[in-house]
C-alpha cells in the first residue's frame, strides 16, 4: 500500500509538470470556471437543483479535471471556491487544488469538470482548513440532477458536501470520496498578488474584476428568497 501510494504521488506530480506548460492563468481559469457553472445550469432539467443551490454556504468549480498514467493513475485539477458572505451575495473566490479520488473518467473522458456545494456551516469551516479529504475530513455524496432535490436520501440529508462531474456532456452526482482539497498559494499570489489563505480571501478580501462574471452567475442562481 506504501508503494502504491508514493506511485500515485508521483504520477500527480508528473501530471502537474506535464499540463503546467499549457495551463491556463488564474484570470483564465476563473473565467473557464464561470462557463463551466453557466453551461451546466442552462440544461434546465439536468442542472443542479435550485434548492440546494439556495441552501449552499460555498461552492467548488474545477473546470477540466485532469486524468494521467503512470503506472497507476492520477487525477488533478486546479479551480476556486467561494463561500456566502455576512452581506448579501458571494465572497471573493480563493483558489483551490483537488487531488486523487474518483471522477468519473470511467465514461471515457480524459478530463472532467467537478462541481461540489457545501451546505452547512461545519463543511465550510473545514473547507478552511490547509487540507483536507473528502469522505475523511468531510462527509460527501453525490449530488441530484434536476430541477429540485425532492428525493431526500438518507446521504443527502447528513452530506455535509454533494458533488457532480460533467464529462463527454455528461453531467450526474458522483461521490469524490478519498479526494483531497487544499490551497493554492500560487494561484492565489498570481491573482491578489500575494499569497493569501482560502479563510483569508472569503471572508475578508475585495473580488478582483475578474471573479465579476461568476459572482453574478452565483447571484442569478443561488439568491435566498
Amino acid at each position: 500500500m506504501c508503494k502504491i501510494r508514493q506511485m500515485k504521488r508521483l504520477a500527480t506530480a508528473l501530471l502537474f509538470l506535464t499540463w503546467g506548460v499549457q495551463a491556463e492563468n488564474a484570470a483564465e481559469r476563473l473565467d473557464s470556471s464561470s462557463s463551466v457553472f453557466r453551461e451546466i445550469m442552462d440544461t434546465g432539467d439536468r442542472a443542479i437543483p435550485q434548492d440546494l443551490l439556495q441552501k449552499a454556504e460555498c461552492i467548488v468549480i474545477v473546470p477540466g479535471m485532469k486524468k494521467g498514467a503512470f503506472i497507476v493513475g492520477a487525477n488533478f485539477g486546479r479551480g476556486y471556491v467561494s463561500c456566502r458572505t455576512s452581506r448579501v451575495g458571494w465572497s471573493a473566490p480563493a483558489a483551490v487544488r483537488m487531488e486523487g479520488g474518483s471522477f468519473g473518467f470511467q465514461i471515457g473522458g480524459s478530463e472532467t469538470d467537478v462541481v461540489m456545494l457545501v451546505l452547512n456551516k461545519r463543511g465550510a469551516d473545514k473547507l478552511m482548513s490547509s487540507k483536507f479529504t473528502l469522505g475523511g475530513d468531510a462527509s460527501v455524496a453525490a449530488g441530484p440532477v434536476g430541477r429540485t432535490s425532492t428525493a431526500e436520501t438518507d446521504a443527502l440529508l447528513h452530506a455535509e458536501m454533494l458533488s457532480w462531474s460533467r464529462s463527454r456532456g455528461v453531467f450526474a452526482g458522483i461521490s469524490l470520496k478519498g479526494a483531497t482539497l487544499r490551497g493554492d498559494g500560487d494561484a492565489n499570489k498570481e491573482l491578489y498578488g500575494s499569497v493569501l489563505g482560502t479563510r483569508e480571501i472569503v471572508t475578508n478580501h475585495p473580488a478582483p474584476k475578474a471573479a465579476a462574471p461568476l459572482l453574478a452567475l452565483l447571484n442569478r442562481y443561488s439568491s435566498r428568497k
